[in-house]
Formats: C-alpha cells, sequence, structure tokens
C-alpha cells in the first residue's frame, strides 16, 4: 500500500499533467517539439496542407479505416451534409442562450448515426453544417441548406455567408483545416480515445473530446491573438505594449507551445496561405510587425526559454484575413480536428483495450 503524505504538506505531483507518460502507440501522427516537424501518418505537414484538399488529407489519415477512393468519400460527405440538414430544426427550437459551440453538440447529439456508412464519415461530414448553421442562428439569420457537389471548405463558407465565397479563401480555409486534422494525444484527443475504449459510439467520443476542446487551455488561444492585435493597433505601439505586458507577467497570445522546443510548423503553413491572399489586409502587414517584435522581446526577457511562433497566431490572423469571426475559432477547430479525433477513437477500438490508468492516493489514513 502506498503511504500517503501529509495533506497539509503536499508537494507538486511529479506526473502532473502526464508529462512524458506513454499512453497509446499510433501511426497517425507524431509531433517532434525538439525539431518542430509534424508528421501525419508518413507525410510532414508540409507536404499536405495548401498540396492537398481537406478531403484528400482526411483519407490519408483514415487509411485503411474507411473508403479507399477520394470520389467515394467526397460523395459521402456530401451526402451526409444534405441528412445533417434535417436536424437544424432541432436547434433553432432551443434556448437563445446557447452558444454556436453548445448548438453544435446539440446538433450532434440529435443526429442519427445510420449503420450502412462509417460512423466517422457521417460526424465529420456533418459538424460543417452544424457549425455554419448555428452561426447563423445566432446572428438571426436563417440557415443555408448545403450543396453536396461542393467541397467542405466551400459548402462550408457558402452556408455561412450565404454567397459563393472567393476561390482564395476557400483555399485558405481548406489549408487551415488540413492543418489541424490531427496533433498527437492533446487533450481532447485523449479524451475522445479514453471514451473510444469503452466501445461507447463514436458520437460519445466526439462530444466529449468537444468537451475538453472547449476549455481555455486548450482551444481558446486564437481569440485572444486577435484582441492583442487590435489593442496593439499599429506597428509603432507593437515594443511598448509587449514590454509592458511581459513587466505584469502576461503571456503573449501565439507564443510559446507545450510541446515544440522551436517554431510549431504548422505556424508557418498558415503564413503560407497568408502570403498566397495577398500583402494588402492591413492586419496581416500588423501581424507581422508584432510577431517580430514579440519575438525580439521574449528572446531578451526570457533566453533560457524557446519560445516561438505557434499555431495560434497565424490561426487568427488567417481566419480573419478571409471573414470568419473570432467567435467560431473554437467551433471551427473542433470542425477541422474532428477527423482527427476518429481516427484516434478507431484505432483505439482496432486495439481493444480499455484505457484505465491506476492513480496514487494522497489522501489522508483511515484510523486502524
Amino acid at each position: 500500500m502506498t503511504k500517503a503524505p501529509n495533506p497539509g504538506t503536499l508537494t507538486a505531483d511529479p506526473i502532473a499533467g502526464l508529462e512524458g507518460v506513454v499512453a497509446a502507440h499510433t501511426s497517425l501522427s507524431d509531433v517532434d517539439g525538439q525539431n518542430g516537424r509534424l508528421i501525419l501518418r508518413g507525410k510532414q505537414i508540409e507536404d499536405l496542407a495548401g498540396r492537398v484538399w481537406f478531403e484528400e488529407a482526411v483519407l490519408h489519415l483514415w487509411h485503411s479505416y474507411v473508403f479507399s477512393d477520394i470520389d467515394e468519400l467526397k460523395h459521402a460527405f456530401g451526402s451526409v451534409r444534405q441528412a445533417a440538414f434535417s436536424v437544424v430544426s432541432v436547434m433553432e427550437a432551443a434556448s437563445e442562450g446557447l452558444g454556436v459551440y453548445e448548438r453544435m453538440q446539440l446538433g450532434l447529439a440529435a443526429m442519427s448515426i445510420p449503420k450502412d456508412r462509417p460512423q466517422a464519415v457521417t460526424i465529420s461530414g456533418a459538424l460543417p453544417v452544424f457549425l455554419a448553421a448555428a452561426y447563423r442562428i445566432s446572428e438571426g439569420k436563417s440557415p443555408i441548406a448545403p450543396d453536396p457537389q461542393l467541397s467542405v471548405a466551400e459548402d462550408l463558407l457558402r452556408m455561412l455567408k450565404g454567397e459563393e465565397p472567393d476561390a482564395d479563401h476557400v483555399a485558405a480555409l481548406d489549408r487551415y483545416l488540413v492543418t489541424i486534422l490531427d496533433h498527437g494525444l492533446n487533450a481532447s484527443t485523449f479524451t475522445a480515445r479514453v471514451i473510444g475504449s469503452t466501445e461507447a459510439e463514436m458520437k460519445q467520443a466526439v462530444l466529449g473530446a468537444m468537451g475538453a476542446l472547449s476549455g481555455p487551455l486548450h482551444g481558446g488561444a486564437p481569440g485572444p491573438v486577435l484582441d492583442m492585435i487590435d489593442a496593439i493597433g499599429r506597428p509603432e505601439n507593437a515594443d511598448k505594449w509587449i514590454s509592458d505586458a511581459l513587466l505584469r507577467k502576461e503571456r503573449l497570445m501565439g507564443f510559446g507551445h507545450r510541446i515544440y522546443r522551436t517554431r510549431d510548423p504548422r505556424a508557418d503553413v498558415l503564413k503560407a496561405g497568408l502570403k498566397k491572399l495577398g500583402t494588402n489586409n492591413p492586419k496581416v502587414q500588423l501581424a507581422e510587425e508584432i510577431e517580430a517584435a514579440a519575438l525580439a522581446a521574449l528572446r531578451k526577457a526570457k533566453p533560457d526559454r524557446a519560445l516561438d511562433t505557434n499555431v495560434e497566431f497565424y490561426t487568427a490572423v488567417l481566419l480573419d484575413a478571409i471573414g470568419i469571426d473570432r467567435t467560431l475559432f473554437t467551433p471551427l477547430f473542433a470542425t477541422g480536428r474532428n477527423p482527427g479525433w476518429c481516427a484516434h477513437v478507431m484505432e483505439q477500438q482496432a486495439n481493444g483495450k480499455l484505457i484505465r490508468p491506476a492513480s496514487v492516493y494522497v489522501g489522508p489514513q483511515a484510523e486502524k
């Protein structure tokens, strides 16, 4: 029996956050924090994002689990979007107090999952519809029915804005969705695997992952990046604003990462996508000035720590540049990450092992 320490003198748990604990063997993604590399099933993220469409990247990640033909997957996604729209009435009838993310969860919970199609396809195909519908409902607008002939990114932008989207904006959104497809055993993915390991339906695993993502330590950083950019306002204000923030011991949003000890490779992928949109957007120009000022200030203030640009910084700038409201950043992240969650559930269930870690009791001992 492990003897508990005195509850009044507890020290930090040496494995707090399960740092460094191996909880799964996966063939889906490898996050190499020391060298700044992200590999998705044998391919670097730079070889996928901006080079293949979201559907192709999903099929690459799902290899051996679902369809092997890209046209078959595209057709299935289109059919699912049509079926998912029939659930939107449930979302419309819900309490006005629900936010976009909660309405998405409601839509998924209310949707039946047919047995004649892989669950991952149904869930991944439906979330873009639930996102767009939830946003329009929150804005007092009527949801727009999907077009099954379009790609996921194109139809999502069309359903959000109610007009044919700009081709460059579609390509930028598609690049973003591919970039965030999977990223190791983060909190939401681990949640999905734990739930999946009980042989629960995949829908329950995804709803659990969405719950984990809603916490500000996991899915909420991109929005505050824009708040920081707006607060700085002009390039000449960047140095002082950043210095003052560091003196107040505030975190600079969009910089530093728990895993990466060098630059997050996804940041460069998204920055490259911004360049394809052109350089006329003043907020993009301001963001680049702020990035340079922030990196210089961090190197000076914290020379012993490897703090570089992470994915949230250019996520915020890219999505803002294509007209995505900052309140949608977490719902959109869930939509892009969902196929990754589903892949982890499929992988975990193929293993057939229930995840049941041990714990060390540190409470008071019972009297003998």
